[in-house]
């Protein structure tokens, strides 16, 4: 019989389920981390398109689009029509948002202590090097070992 541990998906659903309890506890139950990243990424690319945050965060439009409408009605993050092109939203983080920002930059970091310190941070950075090399879409099919 199959061992569920021994599956790769088991184990990092497992771990989300892990950093999504450490999330509430320590963060927010209502602010999830994805909000946190919108955030995040609009801190370091004011003016950014709703397209531009997708392919930063790589989310699809219409999750993009309403992660952004929850923020904008919770006054966190505010759109401005782009000067040249009026099909184009500017997204900027609003005084409250770059506020809420700053706030809970602390208790996201003792998510991430929660869930790697019991690593040393050889194996921190393993761990985060091996996880970019599954999400990465050019990752060998195969891996060889010699």
């Amino acid at each position: 019989m199959d061992e569920p541990l021994n599956y790769t998906g088991f184990m990092i659903r497992r771990a989300q389920q892990r950093h999504v309890a450490a999330w509430q506890r320590e963060v927010s139950t209502e602010l999830s981390s994805v909000q946190y990243g919108v955030i995040s990424v609009l801190a370091r690319m004011p003016g950014a398109s709703q397209r531009e945050l997708g392919d930063e965060l790589d989310l699809d439009r219409s999750t993009i689009a309403d992660l952004v409408a929850r923020l904008e009605r919770r006054g966190i993050v505010e759109r401005e029509r782009h000067g040249i092109d009026r099909r184009r939203y500017e997204l900027h983080l609003s005084a409250h948002g770059r506020a809420e920002l700053e706030r809970l930059r602390p208790h996201v970091e003792q998510v991430e202590h929660i869930l790697t310190d019991a690593l040393t941070p050889e194996e921190r950075d393993e761990l985060r090097r091996l996880l970019a090399v599954v999400l990465t879409d050019a990752a060998p099919a195969v891996v060889e070992t010699s």
